[in-house]
């Protein structure tokens, strides 16, 4: 039986999350057995995501918070009276994918996958019943809200009054800190993003990215190999995020 022919509520062995990797950094961690199991009743067979497919789009109602199992996504928005669009964020597995969209039930940047991925999809109405009766579920729900707002905190410092320099070494120093919390190595990973989805996101020109990177490889900071990137020396990069 494929995914698309799965009977609906069921799930295939080794999709339930105390059988995922990411266990340990996704909202489903440490959750009581019992809770855990709650939790686990309410999420759907993992959705399949190719290169380019939207998750959600920008304006449409929210209903369901998304778990990315696997791969990466992009954020992005159009400002209003804009006709270009602007990265957001990114999402690596082990996040969620709607939060931000809790206040206004309305989704307001569309998730579009950068790779191959797969989300675990929660519908939010069944959750937050789960929440009226589950002080430990919603505390861990408020624990992953206030982490995105940390981040969002983390990403206007990033921008303010930084040079391209500071803001790539900040951004680079992220990534880094993010795999590393899902025991991934901190020093070595894959950027699904491209250079355009970075300067979007940062403020900078593709010019501007392509330049700074070819900066800190021949200063010896970086090296990057197609789409690998290697940190060659993480005291480089704070030490260049932190200069006045």
């Amino acid at each position: 039986m494929t995914a698309s022919e799965q009977v609906p509520g069921t799930r295939t062995p080794g999709t339930h999350c105390d059988a995922c990797s990411l266990h340990g950094v996704c909202l489903t961690h440490d959750l009581p057995e019992e809770t855990q199991a709650s939790l686990d009743a309410l999420l759907d067979q993992p959705r399949p995501l190719k290169r380019g497919q939207a998750l959600v789009t920008q304006g449409e109602p929210f209903d369901t918070l998304y778990l990315v199992r696997s791969g990466s996504l992009k954020q992005v928005a159009r400002p209003l009276g804009h006709e270009a669009e602007h990265v957001v964020g990114f999402y690596l597995p082990g996040e969620a994918v709607g939060l931000e969209a809790i206040g206004e039930r309305t989704c307001p940047a569309s998730v579009v996958a950068l790779e191959t991925a797969f989300v675990c999809a929660l519908p939010y109405a069944r959750l937050r019943e789960l929440c009226q009766h589950n002080t430990t579920l919603n505390e861990s729900l408020l624990r992953h809200m206030s982490r995105e707002l940390r981040s969002e905190q983390r990403q206007l410092c990033l921008l303010s009054g930084r040079t391209a320099e500071q803001r790539l070494a900040g951004f680079l120093l992220g990534l880094s800190e993010r795999f590393h919390q899902r025991g991934c190595s901190r020093y070595r990973f894959q950027l699904a993003m491209s250079r355009g989805d970075i300067g979007s996101h940062l403020g900078l020109a593709l010019e501007t990215v392509s330049r700074v990177l070819g900066r800190f490889q021949r200063q010896g900071l970086v090296q990057v190999a197609n789409r690998e990137l290697t940190l060659l020396s993480l005291e480089g990069l704070h030490a260049i995020l932190e200069e006045r």
